[in-house]
């Protein structure tokens, strides 16, 4: 059985030159990217069967996430190539105020359509898993995200669901992403949230008021991740901590990707009923794992960098 991930597949230009802005940058690293093709990435290298259904540029950067995915193992049959949008880039550099001057010059990525995906076969796919913001901006993808998620439920199909908040997307339309989340968000079997996205979609001020919220709003299992404190599991009405590993950070770049990549790398060879019968030592131990592997990401420079290092042998 394998994996779908939707969702964005994008060109991230970082700004390599400390604190500057983006008008004064002179210096780019090109660094392939976007949330669901880093979990797609994550899963391959741990050994999971995987597609990505994205939309890129019929261009040179769109190549090169195609050639990139596929090294990982990642089958690329739905990254389809637009001929008349370029790939989706976004621009980043970190200020000497910490604060992120960004652009996002959206191309490809949100013109992946309902018609396009209404073909990929079903039959075989034991997870989807949705986990691009950039999905909840207007455009086409909003419309294919939707449509697969009632195929998904209407062939009873494990959900993932993880919101990837970006303030700069969303900073003048916050409760669009908020009202478009709590839609996957009771329909999904598993979603995966930081802090900060905890207490956005929820309205609450503490993370513990969030995580009442959501247990009494979802049925689904779920994961609020914390950093180096681990992650708190949600699971029957009930909350714990997962603890994680000790490691020293040089980029948490992908380290979420990363947890997801893990969880559904660790379901993918359950049956539907498998899953939703898991007991909550045998969830603690999934996301144990997971834990692991979103920090190990964080030893090395870049997310598709540290997926290289990942395997399931980090479990043992």
């Amino acid at each position: 059985m394998k994996i779908i991930c939707i969702g964005e597949a994008l060109i991230d230009m970082i700004c390599t030159d400390k604190g500057s802005s983006l008008s004064a940058g002179q210096h780019f690293l090109k660094k392939p990217g976007g949330a669901p093709t880093n979990v797609a990435a994550a899963i391959a290298a741990l050994g999971g069967k995987v597609e990505l259904a994205a939309k890129v540029g019929n261009d040179p950067f769109g190549k090169h996430l195609i050639d990139v995915m596929e090294a990982f193992g990642v089958s690329t049959k739905w990254v389809l190539k637009d001929n008349d949008h370029f790939t989706t880039f976004a621009f980043v550099s970190l200020m000497e105020d910490g604060e992120r001057d960004f652009v996002f010059n959206r191309g490809a990525d949100g013109q992946l359509s309902r018609q396009e995906i209404e073909s990929i076969d079903l039959d075989d796919v034991s997870i989807i898993h949705f986990g691009s913001a950039t999905a909840f901006l207007p455009g086409p993808l909003q419309a294919a995200y939707q449509g697969l998620l009632q195929k998904a439920l209407q062939k009873n199909i494990f959900i993932s669901f993880d919101p990837n908040y970006r303030h700069l997307l969303f900073s003048h339309d916050k409760q669009s992403f908020i009202d478009q989340s709590w839609n996957f968000l009771e329909c999904c079997h598993f979603f995966k949230v930081s802090d900060e996205e905890a207490m956005l979609i929820t309205g609450c001020l503490t993370l513990a008021d969030a995580a009442s919220v959501l247990l009494a709003k979802t049925k689904a299992v779920f994961t609020i991740t914390l950093g180096k404190d681990g992650t708190l599991l949600g699971f029957q009405n009930n909350t714990t901590i997962v603890p994680s590993i000790a490691v020293k950070p040089v980029d948490t770049t992908g380290a979420g990707d990363a947890f997801v990549g893990a969880v559904l790398y660790q379901l993918s060879d359950k049956k539907f009923d498998v899953i939703n019968h898991l007991s909550l030592q045998e969830w603690q131990h999934v996301v144990a794992n997971a834990n692991k592997a979103g920090a190990r990401t964080c030893e090395y420079m870049g997310a598709m960098e540290a997926f290289k290092h990942l395997n399931n042998q980090i479990f043992n």
